[in-house]
């Protein structure tokens, strides 16, 4: 099993789709670092050599912020709205929606299980 920037890579699955296991490698990404290497497209993960490995591991470290410190990054971000109390930073802190969807029904993934509210109905 290959392990690249702390991603345990699955075997069996071509090495563009397998490369999306990665956070923040999506599959554009993975194509293009396919392409640099001249990878075929049915290449799987199983049939690279370690030096293929260490290639995709350099590539990876040199063009790309992943895992750890793209999650690090996008917190701060998420942070910086919320000290500045801009709008966005605001709707993150009452775990609301950010952008500019309806609430009054939907936005149950953000807003989290309904309430009920005793004697609402008469």
């Amino acid at each position: 099993m290959a392990r690249i920037a702390g991603v345990n890579i699955p075997t069996n699955k071509r090495v563009e789709v397998a490369l999306t296991y990665i956070h923040g490698v999506g599959l554009t990404s993975a194509k293009g670092i396919c392409e640099k290497l001249n990878f075929p497209r049915e290449r799987r993960v199983s049939e690279l050599t370690d030096a293929e490995v260490i290639q995709i591991r350099e590539i990876i470290d040199a063009d790309f912020t992943v895992e750890g410190d793209l999650r690090r990054e996008v917190a701060m971000n998420i942070k910086r709205l919320m000290d500045l109390k801009t709008y966005r930073g605001l709707r993150h802190r009452a775990k609301l929606p950010v952008r500019g969807q309806r609430t009054s029904t939907n936005a149950r993934t953000r807003k989290g299980k309904a309430v009920a509210i005793a004697g609402k109905k008469k």
